[in-house]
This record gives C-alpha cells, sequence and structure tokens, in this order.
C-alpha cells in the first residue's frame, strides 16, 4: 500500500478518535462533497480493493482498520501518525489552560476587571475594540440591569449606556426612582461587535461566564434585561421577547423580569408603553422586596 493510502487511512483514524474524545466536531451537510463514482482504494501488491463505504469499518482499539470479507476476518493495523497526536495534545493543553483562568479567582469586581480587560477570546470583537466595556455602578446593587451589547460611544468611554440608548435608559430607571450610581449596568458581551451587529453564538458562549461571575459577586436582589439576546441568554430560553416580558422570571434564585431594549424604543415607540408596564412592575417588585 502506497503512502498517500497510508495517509488517508491515518487522518481517517484520527479523526474518528478524536471526535470520539471531544464529541464537538460535527460534519456539516455543506461540508460534504458527493462523488457520482464510487472510491477504491487498489493495494499494487494484493490486488485487492476496499470500498469505504461498503467493507472498511473502524475498530474499536485505538489505531486499527478493520476489513470484512464474506469468507473471512483479517485486521489491517497502522499506528496513528505521531504528528497528528503531537498537535491533539498541544490543543487540549491549551484548552485546559483557558479552563484555569484567573478571574474565576476575583475578589472584587476591580480585580475582574482588570484580569479580563486584555480578553482574546474572539478574535475579531477583540482586534475592533477601543477596550473592553465591563459596567458600572454600585458593586453591592440590589438593582443590575443587563444588555446585549456595546455600541461605538461605549466602546469609546469604556462605559455601558452612555449614547442615545443610554440616555433613555437613564429616563427610564429616573422615571421609577433609580439613578445610575444606585444600580449595576452591564452587558452580556464586553466588547463592541463590528458595526453594531447582533452577538454571534460564540460571541454569547465565550463572555456570558464573565456576565455570570458578575452577577454571583454582587448578589443583586433584582435583574433587569433589556433587550433579546440580554433576556435569552440569561433565561435559556428561545422564545420572542414579547412572549418573555410582562411577568417575572428567575435566574439562579433571582427574579428577573424581561423588557425591550432603549434602543429597541428609538426605532419603534409603540414598544414605549408595554416597556413602561414592565418597569413599573418591576419598581413594585422591589419595594416589596426592600420592606420584607
Amino acid at each position: 500500500m502506497n503512502k498517500d493510502k497510508i495517509k488517508i487511512i491515518n487522518d481517517t483514524i484520527n479523526y474518528l478518535k478524536f471526535r470520539t474524545d471531544h464529541n464537538n466536531y460535527d460534519i456539516y451537510k455543506k461540508e460534504i462533497r458527493h462523488s457520482d463514482m464510487p472510491v477504491f482504494f487498489n493495494d499494487i501488491n494484493t490486488n485487492d480493493s476496499i470500498e469505504p463505504e461498503t467493507d472498511l469499518k473502524i475498530g474499536k482499539e485505538e489505531g486499527k482498520l478493520i476489513r470484512l470479507n464474506e469468507e473471512k476476518m483479517t485486521e489491517v493495523v497502522h499506528e496513528p501518525d505521531v504528528s497528528s497526536i503531537t498537535k491533539i495534545k498541544s490543543v487540549q493543553e491549551k484548552k485546559k489552560i483557558l479552563t484555569n483562568e484567573n478571574w474565576m479567582k476575583s475578589q472584587t469586581l476591580d480585580a475582574f476587571e482588570n484580569e479580563i480587560k486584555d480578553c482574546s477570546k474572539c478574535t475579531v470583537l477583540a482586534a475592533g475594540r477601543k477596550q473592553i466595556v465591563f459596567g458600572t455602578g454600585n458593586p453591592n446593587a440590589d438593582v443590575v440591569v443587563v444588555g446585549e451589547a456595546p455600541g461605538a460611544d461605549e466602546d469609546e468611554q469604556g462605559k455601558p449606556f452612555v449614547g442615545r440608548a443610554g440616555k433613555l435608559l437613564t429616563e427610564i430607571l429616573k422615571a421609577i426612582n433609580f439613578s445610575r450610581e444606585d444600580i449595576f449596568i452591564c452587558n452580556i458581551l464586553k466588547c463592541r461587535p463590528p458595526e453594531n451587529r447582533n452577538p454571534l453564538p460564540d460571541e454569547i458562549e465565550n463572555c456570558e461566564p464573565y456576565l455570570f461571575k458578575q452577577l454571583e459577586m454582587i448578589k443583586p436582589k433584582l435583574i433587569l434585561a433589556v433587550g433579546t439576546f440580554a433576556s435569552q441568554t440569561l433565561l435559556r430560553s428561545k422564545e420572542p421577547l414579547g412572549k418573555l416580558r410582562g411577568k417575572f422570571h428567575t435566574y439562579n434564585g433571582i427574579k428577573m423580569m424581561v423588557t425591550y431594549h432603549p434602543a429597541a424604543l428609538l426605532r419603534n415607540p409603540n414598544w414605549k408603553k408595554p416597556t413602561w408596564e414592565d418597569v413599573q412592575l418591576f419598581r413594585k417588585e422591589y419595594d416589596l422586596l426592600v420592606k420584607s
């Protein structure tokens, strides 16, 4: 069997082994390429041919290909390529490093912010930002407002909700007797997406542990989630915002209200009335919790 055939078989072994160990390298339909002709590996020395889709199976033991024949079964053993195993171990080591990040041990919000200010998990976001937007306000706040992602003004100043939408949020909070200094405000993402596009699933996955750590440290009595991405991320739900709002939910034992994002209110004034109803209900619940 020539080197090209051995390489193809070794690559197949290594892929299937890595796929089994990690279970996170799925093949999607768009990645599959079909051929009109069957594929054969012809062994020049034995004149045998193997058609992968019919009589070639992968054994449970590492590095073994089992060729099935109607009359007998024979094993063709090839050791996995050493360089491929080295690469796999390298990836595994990097993964271990990521899971042992120092920010997890932070005791204060300031220390936490300092630990993640140079985060580079999302290559595109890290390359395009001016600075992370960690969050601002009272570190012992009873109320935390969670938005979606920073915009241009937030990226410039390093503070959440400071543009037009931020001014509207300040007015909404003031109308229910909350000041920005009394509460804590942050976002799902700590970096601005290019052109203010929506957060991508992998970006949310990378960044949401930071938010969960913030909430764990602050221990608020109530959470106000504004916008679809904030609401769905915290609730682990795919329900549209219109169905989630108007009632209280629970996040890790903390009561949570969902409502429209201030930026959405600027685009659609018809949503101001339901938002006002939501925040009034939110304030009433806060007063009940404080009195109790």
